[in-house]
């Protein structure tokens, strides 16, 4: 089957600086893809560049098996698409902005469609220029599905959204990539990301860095437990003393790379007549992962 978004080596320079370094990533249909990255990695910089947005320096894109430059648009056809900010026209209303934008016999059927998935009913027939934020951001999500595409890019979809428009958006997400639709999504709040996304792609200074299942990435991580006592200070340095792994942050991290060391570290800490108050195991997340891949990433290039 062929992947609905393939990018192989793309490379892009603004003048002197170098934005994107040889990036390759497949995205499958059904699939959603998120893109994380620091400010100025690259990601809307990908995101343009599938669009046919900007040129590239060199490389090959490709929607659906068919090839997408800033000449050829052909594979768009299928594609929606929210790029930072959406255009609104003030003096028009949510409805007549989709009216404009929808394809097909089917216009007034895909109109409503969306509108309701979105429930955005009770503001749809009044001018744009009275829009909140949110308001305005669900229009340019809406606009980006209104015509059943088969690849939907995001960028900082949540941007504005309250937590029950967020919470609503993922689920309108979820079902169309169960119905096939495939997605690339960046944004910073990458506890929602964590939520939608089954593939991770992490970009860093124009590369990326890792690419992988959310759920690999989850089993990939490290296990720390925090340990609290009466006296966390003297604890902290009979662990160290013993050269027990200990993850940086406050309190006693302890992690457990190899099976035994909490164990270790709970019996030196009774034997020293510290009280244990709590034992708690630090939950892993995609930020975490991202922060650790990221300062990996640095460290190794700095080294």
């Amino acid at each position: 089957m062929t992947a609905m978004l393939q990018v192989q080596d793309l490379q892009k320079s603004f003048g002197a600086k170098k934005v994107l370094r040889d990036v390759s990533f497949t995205v499958e249909r059904g699939h959603i893809a998120a893109l994380v990255g620091p400010n100025g990695a690259g990601k809307s910089t990908i995101m343009k560049s599938i669009l046919g947005l900007i040129n590239t320096d060199g490389g090959t894109l490709s929607v659906g098996g068919k090839k997408v430059s800033i000449t050829s648009h052909q594979a768009l056809s299928h594609v929606g698409a929210l790029i930072e900010y959406p255009g609104i026209y003030p003096f028009m209303t949510g409805r007549q902005h989709l009216t404009l934008f929808a394809t097909g016999a089917d216009k007034d059927k895909r109109v409503n469609d969306v509108v309701n998935a979105l429930e955005m009913n009770k503001y749809i027939d009044a001018k744009a220029k009275g829009y909140s934020l949110g308001m305005k951001q669900k229009l340019g999500i809406a606009e980006a599905l209104l015509n059943q595409p088969d690849l939907v890019i995001l960028d900082e979809p949540m941007n504005g959204l309250d937590p029950q428009a967020v919470k609503h958006l993922r689920e309108v997400i979820q079902k169309m990539a169960a119905a096939g639709t495939t997605f690339l999504i960046s944004s910073h709040i990458l506890s929602e990301l964590e939520k939608l996304a089954d593939m991770v792609l992490i970009l860093n200074k124009g590369e990326i860095v890792s690419q992988t299942t959310m759920q690999q990435m989850h089993e990939g991580n490290t296990i720390v437990f925090t340990i609290e006592t009466n006296d966390d200070e003297r604890a902290k340095k009979l662990i160290a003393a013993a050269d027990l792994p200990l993850a940086p942050g406050k309190g006693i991290n302890v992690i457990e790379a190899n099976a035994g060391n909490l164990d270790a570290a709970l019996r030196l800490i009774i034997g020293a007549d510290i009280t244990i108050n709590s034992v708690d195991q630090v939950e892993s997340d995609l930020e975490t992962s991202f922060l650790n891949v990221v300062n990996g990433k640095e460290g190794a290039t700095n080294a």
